[in-house]
């Protein structure tokens, strides 16, 4: 038998990665990959960019894990219980920005609603749940991957959500295969070091001590904290091989540095690299914290308060399981001082390649030191159905709750079917590129 993998969080900065690596290294498989409708179009691209021959393994399944069924039909929904083997479940919302309740529908219900398929799933050989470090939350010293329920407390709505999350999962473990991933600060490829944008919730981190490359900026306190961050390909590769491996069953994972460097250390080879002077002066972590809770302050650098506070403190993340479950494999993570450099390459090149574009007043692109976008707020169920029944200009008005619920269901149909075969996704992504049209401020839903 065939297997046939589930990915959620599609096109999201590890989710692509992810499948493009499931399809080269299962040459057999067929790929099922959830996608909000409001990505459908950044899928299709994604999805023609593998080539035919492993376009032709994937299905684009339009939905939201947030809805019951993950937002599937009926039809669907059976086909993919039937079928699916293993499941990857990387969508998450990591912005520190959102709402409580926002991270708390994606975070912890749309987990809910995952195991809900792995347990309808009369296949199912694993399912590998994507979590975070972070769930240690205020805690210190060495973190055991084993530990979860320690009477910790937590910086932000982000880390209770995926603490809440993981507890669902825990206690999964003792009906389901699964085996939970917890990443710490995940930047680029450390064999390219391309860079999509640092991704999870504490990249101010990173950013912070790689500064020089624009202004140095003072560390909070002494810069002593290890900086605990990983390469894509790493937490891709170690999730793939562990998911296959039956002794990863019912496990938890560290996907982290073994020996991570000192943020201080980081920060001035960057700034010996850059031919700047790092500066002299210290900027006590309390008196950072304090300056970002101002009122004027305190909304805009949220973020930036909540990432100062988690690295003003001793944190070692025992990652003993993923050390002996991936030994003999080929595949570790590699330190920082191996590959620093293509990142910081990267990031030049992309900064010479926007400031080119300014003088040419040509689209910018991408820029990976950016901070990650806001989502915009859950909208009720109610709203959200309206909205889809207002965009299908062949749906009557709605006169009550049930009809915009069936008004929703057209508008995803459309997208639906615009999104299923690729061949009809590579000519569409033709279509979409011979004609942009502007798109508001979003934010992808993965770990």
């Amino acid at each position: 038998m065939r297997n046939v993998h589930f990915v959620t969080g599609f096109p999201g900065f590890i989710g692509k990665r992810l499948a493009a690596r499931l399809l080269e290294r299962d040459r057999k498989a067929q790929l099922y990959l959830l996608v909000q409708p409001r990505f459908a179009k950044d899928a299709r691209r994604e999805v023609a960019r593998l080539g035919p021959k492993q376009a032709s393994r994937v299905q684009l399944l339009v939905g939201d894990v947030v809805d019951m069924h993950l937002g599937l039909s009926g039809e669907e929904y059976r086909k993919l219980a039937g079928e699916v083997t293993h499941v990857f479940h990387l969508a998450a919302i990591s912005y520190l920005g959102v709402d409580r309740r926002t991270l708390e529908r994606v975070n912890v219900d749309g987990t809910r609603n995952v195991l809900e398929l792995a347990r309808d799933a009369k296949n199912l050989v694993r399912l590998s749940h994507v979590s975070t470090v972070h769930v240690a939350g205020n805690r210190q010293g060495v973190i055991d991957e084993d530990e979860l329920e320690e009477g910790q407390r937590f910086h932000d709505a982000y880390e209770e959500s995926k603490f809440r999350a993981e507890v669902l999962v825990r206690k999964a473990m003792a009906e389901l295969p699964i085996s939970v991933f917890r990443p710490s600060t995940v930047v680029g490829d450390s064999r390219t070091g391309e860079i999509d944008r640092f991704d999870g919730p504490y990249y101010t981190a990173f950013e912070l001590v790689i500064s020089p490359l624009r202004v140095p900026v003072p560390l909070p306190g002494d810069g002593s904290f290890p900086l605990n961050v990983v390469p894509s390909d790493f937490v891709v590769e170690a999730i793939i091989e562990l998911a296959f491996q039956k002794q990863a069953e019912g496990k938890t994972f560290h996907l982290v540095d073994p020996n991570p460097m000192s943020a201080r250390k980081v920060y001035e080879y960057v700034a010996r690299r850059a031919g700047k002077r790092a500066p002299r002066g210290r900027l006590p972590a309390k008196a950072s914290v304090a300056l970002l809770r101002l009122p004027l302050l305190e909304k805009l650098a949220r973020p930036q308060r909540a990432a100062i506070e988690h690295l003003n403190r001793i944190v070692i993340y025992n990652c003993r399981n993923t050390l002996e479950a991936l030994d003999g494999t080929g595949i570790r993570c590699p330190p920082l001082t191996s590959y620093l450099d293509k990142l910081l390459s990267f990031v030049e090149e992309q900064q010479r390649l926007r400031r080119e574009a300014r003088t040419r007043a040509e689209p910018l692109p991408e820029d990976p030191l950016a901070p990650a976008e806001p989502a915009p707020p859950a909208p009720e169920p109610e709203e959200e159905a309206a909205a889809a029944v207002e965009t299908d200009a062949a749906a009557a008005p709605a006169a009550s709750g049930g009809k915009r619920r069936r008004g929703s269901r057209t508008a995803r149909s459309r997208a639906k079917t615009a999104a299923a075969a690729p061949g009809v996704a590579a000519e569409a992504t033709e279509a979409d590129e011979a004609a942009p049209s502007p798109e508001p401020a979003r934010t992808r839903r993965e770990a």
